[in-house]
């Protein structure tokens, strides 16, 4: 089975059709789906969704973008939203430079704010980032350093540099349909050297549909087509690929139970 480590089931796309997306993604194999929070003020509808399907949890964070929306939202806020057991990771948060949708230094202190949650909660932190390479780890040693974080740079579209350095600090690298499209030889050649023990996949859906699909609306059974170039890359077959990743979500996002166990 596959697991789609990155997913947004509540946005507006997916709600006339949720359980439908839901359906197909098991139909395809897809055995546990991560919905993602981008605001804590709709949580509850993230929750929901969770709540709502044994193979769906579902993390608590604020997006980059959104955090000057939501300047209340403290570390003892995410902390105790994530008391919930369908919780098992924080974000997604990080840093976007490419937007600047919120402004640099509120966003540097929203990301700071969930690191320490999930210290604080022991539980791992989903990282986006954008053009902003530096900051991004700059601010994960100072925040998480020899403190044990545990997470994953999602969706990664960046350089070499920042993925070596993400690895040595210990996080795990997901990729998207991204690493399908055309023009992308150089992620793929990063997507190579990524250890199979610290990989994810992931559709970021209903973003970003992989190829064959591209252009469509994303959701979580198009995994299956990411997979199987990942496989390719690492030189497996599709079952043992999904084995290895499906793994290393688990054992990454560990309050995350597989319904088929």
């Amino acid at each position: 089975m596959l697991v789609d480590s990155h997913c947004h089931l509540e946005f507006p796309e997916f709600l006339p059709q949720q359980e439908a997306v839901i359906a197909r993604a098991r139909a395809a194999g897809v055995g546990h789906m991560l919905t993602i929070s981008t605001r804590v003020r709709r949580f509850e509808e993230i929750r929901a969704v969770a709540e709502a399907h044994e193979d769906v949890s579902c993390s608590l964070g604020t997006h980059p973008h959104h955090v000057a929306e939501e300047p209340e939202v403290t570390t003892e806020m995410l902390v105790d939203g994530a008391r919930h057991p369908k919780v098992v990771a924080f974000g997604e948060t990080g840093l976007d430079y490419y937007y600047d949708n919120s402004p640099r230094e509120m966003q540097q202190e929203g990301f700071r704010r969930h690191i320490r949650a999930a210290l604080e909660a022991e539980l791992p932190i989903i990282v986006h980032t954008r053009d902003a390479e530096e900051d991004t780890m700059a601010i994960l040693r100072e925040e998480g350093r020899g403190a044990g974080l545990k997470g994953v740079l999602h969706c990664f579209s960046s350089s070499r540099k920042l993925a070596e350095e993400a690895l040595d600090f210990g996080f795990h690298i997901s990729f998207s349909g991204i690493v399908t499209f055309k023009k992308s030889d150089e992620l793929r050649d990063i997507a190579r050297m990524v250890p199979l023990e610290r990989l994810l996949v992931e559709t970021d859906a209903p973003f970003l549909a992989p190829v064959p699909k591209r252009g469509q609306t994303n959701e979580p059974s198009f995994v299956v087509h990411t997979a199987r170039l990942l496989a390719e890359l690492h030189g497996l077959a599709p079952e043992a690929l999904a084995d290895r990743t499906t793994a290393n979500f688990f054992g990454l996002f560990s309050r995350a139970k597989p319904a088929f166990a």
